[in-house]
């Protein structure tokens, strides 16, 4: 199979590893990648926490408007920026395997404290921009400062560096990606029943033209089955909660060994309070409605 495509993508070094993954993925085929970089808003205002940004798929739709335009012949997303109604015309055709789905927290060794949770001073200083992970440290290491943290990987890891955070939190599938040295660190990866993460986190998502069923079936090599069993859980209950960046939200599904399907979700509204519940069973039959009805006659955790 020889064939060439244009693949959208971010332009920041994540983005760009995820870009030249799918590439390389695609090589084994015979497939030649062309990549081409595009600036979304969320790329352009850095002075903005997402849930202050009006509107959804602010990663996203500037790859979209440029896959219905026909400038490249498909996209790659992270998933867990991609919102979960797809513009018309458009398609995920494609996800990939998933990463270590954790969030992390990188910590400044000076902030150890024997006897606090996660060892944390009182009143440390912890970076992040996502409204979910806010109020999941908050509950979880209660008087810490919160503070917004804007900017890819590397430079928000340079801002912990420069004395501006005591701590950042950060998804573990981008350190893990990058390969960046965290030696001068203490690093803690939560564990998704005590901190959730976003649905979806950790894995790909490939977007084409529905229309275009070539790019389609040559997408579809690169398809991993099995995560799409679990995240399809974890964005169905992000959908019916009409969840996104500015929602705090977090759905994580795994399947165990035995075929038992295990699921963490934590929600949080003004109305309902914190939520963090876990629920298994050994179906998926169903179960994004066992989440959500348990996640609305959850007590406060």
């Amino acid at each position: 199979m020889s064939k060439n495509l244009i693949l959208g993508t971010r332009g920041s070094k994540l983005a760009l590893w995820q870009a030249n993954h799918v590439k390389d993925q695609l090589a084994k085929y015979d497939v030649d990648v062309e990549i081409k970089i595009i600036k979304t808003q969320g790329d352009k205002v850095q002075h903005l926490s997402f849930d202050k940004l009006e509107g959804k798929g602010f990663f996203t739709k500037e790859l979209e408007d440029s896959l219905l335009a026909e400038e490249i012949d498909f996209a790659v997303h992270s998933m867990k920026d991609l919102p979960t109604v797809m513009p018309d015309g458009l398609v995920i055709t494609a996800i990939s395997e998933r990463a270590d789905a954790r969030d992390c927290m990188i910590i400044n060794k000076d902030q150890d404290e024997e006897g606090r949770i996660l060892k944390i001073k009182k009143g440390a200083r912890i970076g992040t921009s996502s409204i979910r992970r806010k109020i999941q440290i908050q509950n979880l290491i209660p008087e810490v400062e919160v503070l917004e943290l804007r900017g890819n990987v590397p430079t928000r890891i340079n801002k912990l560096k420069e004395g501006n955070y005591d701590a950042i939190i950060l998804a573990s599938a981008g350190i893990d990606r990058l390969d960046l040295d965290l030696s001068e660190f203490r690093v803690v990866r939560f564990h998704p029943r005590e901190f959730v993460p976003a649905p979806a986190q950790g894995v790909l998502a490939y977007q084409c033209r529905a229309e275009d069923i070539d790019t389609r079936k040559i997408i579809s090599l690169i398809h991993s089955r099995a995560t799409l069993d679990v995240t399809n859980i974890e964005r169905g209950v992000l959908k019916a909660l009409d969840g996104g960046c500015q929602v705090p939200v977090g759905v994580y599904c795994e399947k165990d060994s035995h075929d038992y399907y295990h699921a963490y979700a934590f929600y949080h509204t003004e109305e309902l309070g914190y939520r963090n519940i876990q629920y298994s069973q050994s179906t998926t039959a169903g179960l994004i409605e066992v989440i959500l009805d348990q996640l609305k006659s959850a007590a406060v955790s």
